[in-house]
């Protein structure tokens, strides 16, 4: 029996086409809409749509993000319009062969996790095999659905920004994060499309190191406007962690790139001025930005951290408290949440790796580690260079919080980031 011929797509598209025909309609704005979910809808906008995404009660059908459906239904059709499920799938396995074992690793972690009753079915779906399937699914696009895709995440992302600067303004939270209906009423920080804080502030920076070092085809001065806008509003989400590593990670890749600019290129003499008028009038910006009262929020996060400091320390007196063999497979869970909140971590467990292996064992969480790392260099190794700016900031900041070991979608935007932003090599 004769498959649908293969051919490759420009260097420049994500990857290769499935067969001569390229994706079918369907497929193709299919995966547009699932990016536009994926980027603009939060759990706190689902809850004003009777969607409690964010929570424990209600549906199951509800715990699942919208673009997590969609990643599974347009894998399924697109297995289905191929011709061949099976061909279908060893195609993407061969151009994808990490993520598709990333995606192998996650379900039968799953399949433990419902046999076992332990929590984080959710989790394993929206963070791991939704991001999976979507990754194989844009191992198909061209260059014009990149595109596409590059122009909603820019549009997406700079009405993120506009929207956290106007709720710092205004005192007003579009859509709150929510916890079961529940908006916290004390914490002040812009939400803007992302829903909570740390998921916007992770994104943004990760954003942010993008727009450094990846889209080739923005000019420099919307890419400086960009990323100055940006950063204004990754000062409104409080994240202490990703301010500092978008300044030094950024700050670095702009010395050194401008050193090697000036060693190997002609620099034009407006543009150094311009570029000398502009540092010389960033710390009157910076102070008057200050006695108007914008960093009062950040520099309170920084003076007082809400125990966060001390959290990360008693997360790790947990392991004392139950045997070698309890930490392989899993330690009581009653025992563990008990502990959990007699050493004030209400507020969870902030690091995936500590958190994971307290609630699914160690032996299954470096199964997940082991699918995690592979599926992140393939990213890396399968793109131009310069995914390691994001790529290094990305690693950094979910150690910072519960971020994969949790029920979250910031692993599938940045991987839309980084194979919309930098080109797939030949392979």
């Amino acid at each position: 029996m004769a498959y649908p011929a293969q051919s490759t797509a420009p260097a420049g598209g994500i990857g290769t086409r499935g067969d001569a025909r390229g994706l079918d309609p369907v497929t193709r704005y299919g995966i547009i809409l699932a990016v536009i979910l994926l980027f603009a809808v939060s759990g706190g906008l689902l809850w004003y749509a009777g969607y409690n995404y964010d929570g424990l009660t209600g549906s199951a059908i509800t715990k699942l993000h919208p673009a997590t459906y969609m990643a599974i239904l347009l894998f399924l059709w697109r297995a289905c319009a191929y011709g061949n499920p099976v061909a279908y799938g060893v195609m993407v396995a061969d151009r994808r062969p990490a993520c598709m074992l990333m995606v192998l690793i996650s379900t039968a972690v799953l399949v433990s996790v419902i046999l076992r009753q332990r929590p984080g079915m959710a989790g394993l779906i929206d963070t791991f095999v939704g991001p999976g399937l979507l990754v194989l699914l844009l191992a198909e696009t061209d260059e014009r659905l990149t595109a596409v895709l590059r122009n909603a995440v820019h549009l997406i992302m700079t009405v993120n920004a506009l929207m956290a600067l106007g709720e710092f303004v205004s005192h007003i939270l579009v859509f709150p994060y929510r916890f079961d209906g529940s908006a916290f009423e004390t914490d002040t920080r812009s939400s803007a499309l992302q829903g909570h804080p740390l998921a916007n502030a992770t994104l943004t920076a990760c954003y942010v190191l993008a727009l450094f070092s990846g889209d080739k085809a923005l000019s420099r001065a919307r890419r400086i406007v960009m990323i100055g806008l940006q950063l204004a509003a990754l000062v409104t989400f409080g994240g202490r962690s990703a301010i500092v590593v978008s300044i030094i990670l950024g700050g670095g890749y702009t010395v050194l790139h401008g050193f090697n600019a000036l060693r190997h290129r002609r620099v034009s003499l407006l543009g150094a001025a311009l570029a000398i008028i502009l540092l010389s009038l960033l710390p009157a910006l910076a102070a008057g930005l200050i006695s108007a009262g914008f960093f009062d929020a950040l520099i309170s996060r920084f003076v007082s951290d809400g125990g966060s400091a001390n959290a990360r320390v008693e997360m790790l007196q947990l392991f004392n408290s139950f045997s070698i063999g309890d930490i392989i497979v899993g330690p009581d869970l009653e025992t563990l949440e008990s502990l959990r909140r007699i050493s004030g971590l209400e507020w969870g467990i902030e690091n995936p790796v500590v958190r994971m292996t307290l609630y699914q064992g160690a032996f299954l969480t470096l199964l997940m580690m082991l699918g995690f790392g592979l599926f992140m260099r393939e990213l890396t190794l399968r793109s131009e260079p310069g995914t390691w700016l994001p790529m290094i900031g990305w690693l950094l900041l979910i150690n910072t919080q519960e971020s994969v070991a949790s029920k979250t979608t910031l692993m599938a935007k940045f991987a839309v980031i980084i194979l919309c932003f930098y080109r797939t090599r030949r392979t």
